[in-house]
């Protein structure tokens, strides 16, 4: 089932209230350091951008930049760049990729895909996409998860969808129904898997990924999972791992395996609870921060999960007693050529928060502040032009 393009223009008018000149607002500088001038560039990445989320409701969003080739992070780039865009990013940061040579960034608050250009960070366009979530590609065309309402706890919250948008043209080309409150996504050959959270509609969780035909840009089917389900992330044998938030009462966070050949969901992994994950290799790197509200406390954790034994390797891939320091892991990040990794800390989710860089081997190596609550980076093969005034 699809929606059509005339449903998208309820998010026309709130992206049309913060276009045009930024006025007598200042434009904030960004704000380079030194951390780490002692390594050298390793393969062809140059370096990698982090993308903050922002405290919602304070127009907090912001881009910060890494260069592997000086060892300087620089904080707060896009405002200086872009000194026309009115608040800067916008409100809440929720994800970003690289894609045919522009950079993507959903601003989930503010209803709107931001895209730039990838090496000087140029505004390029707005896409208008109500309440989005995260990314996702193929071919030409990028995909946005939509929760497709308003910021708002409701048991009638509306169901979700995802949106086709032509990476030449910029513009949304078609729309597709899947579950309640849509998460993260994963391409695995002509399928785009979703992961359904019905968060909105709490107690009363979805608790399916919705599977679409990428050439009919049909939902084929939904596959019962569990709870709650929030991020996604394919190996390179045909499986794919699925995270649930549970429902921090009597329900724990579970990491669950779907066979994409059959998609069926074939393994539970009881005892990995998953709030972040991402994969190198064979390795897949998984942090928790399970809240009960049972226990009013926190549960972290930070495991290793082999994908070819399914085993864990490590519960704990900090391994000097850093991670003691860290208040609230948040982004996760592992650099396919070095496999050093980093893990951001959102702290109390309203100041500037720290990203720590870690050796392969779990020491940490070098901290920096970043901006308000930490959350997605991506690496990056082309260098970042230095900023002219």
């Amino acid at each position: 089932m699809r929606i059509r393009n005339i449903f998208l223009l309820i998010s026309i008018l709130p992206l049309a209230a913060v276009q045009g000149c930024r006025g007598e607002l200042p434009v904030l500088p960004s704000e380079p350091v030194e951390v780490n001038p002692w390594d050298t560039v390793s393969g062809d990445i140059c370096g990698f951008y982090l993308l903050n989320e922002g405290n919602m409701g304070s127009n907090k969003a912001s881009l910060d930049y890494y260069d592997y080739t000086t060892g300087v992070y620089t904080r707060n780039i896009y405002g200086e760049r872009n000194p026309n865009e009115v608040k800067d990013l916008g409100d809440v940061g929720n994800d970003i990729k690289i894609y045919g040579g522009r950079l993507w960034a959903v601003i989930n608050c503010s209803n709107y895909v931001e895209v730039m250009d990838v090496q000087s960070v140029r505004h390029i366009t707005k896409i208008a996409v109500p309440n989005c979530r995260y990314l996702a590609f193929k071919d030409r065309y990028a995909y946005v998860s939509a929760y497709a309402g308003p910021v708002k706890i409701d048991p009638d919250a509306r169901i979700g969808m995802v949106v086709k948008i032509d990476t030449a043209t910029l513009e949304i080309v078609d729309s597709c129904i899947v579950g309640y409150q849509p998460e993260e996504m994963a391409v695995v050959g002509n399928k785009l898997y979703v992961a359904n959270s019905g968060g909105y509609r709490v107690p009363d969780y979805d608790s399916t990924v919705s599977v679409i035909d990428l050439v009919s840009f049909e939902e084929l089917y939904k596959i019962p999972v569990g709870i709650n389900l929030h991020r996604l992330e394919p190996d390179r044998y045909g499986n794919l791992y699925v995270s649930s938030r549970g429902d921090y009462y009597d329900v724990p966070s579970k990491t669950f395996i779907i066979d994409t050949r059959t998609d069926v969901c074939t393994d539970t992994l009881h005892l990995l609870p998953n709030s972040n994950m991402t994969l190198c290799g064979d390795s897949l790197y998984i942090y928790s921060t399970e809240f009960s509200y049972l226990t009013n406390d926190w549960t972290v954790s930070y495991a290793i999960l082999n994908t070819v034994t399914r085993q864990v390797v490590t519960r704990s891939f900090i391994t000097d007693g850093t991670d003691n320091n860290i208040q609230v892991p948040y982004g996760l990040a592992v650099h396919p050529v070095t496999k050093e990794f980093f893990v951001t800390d959102a702290k109390d989710y309203v100041s500037p928060g720290t990203l720590h860089c870690f050796s392969p081997d779990g020491r940490r190596k070098w901290s920096v502040t970043t901006g308000d609550i930490p959350a997605h980076i991506v690496f990056t093969h082309q260098p970042l032009i230095p900023f002219e005034k």
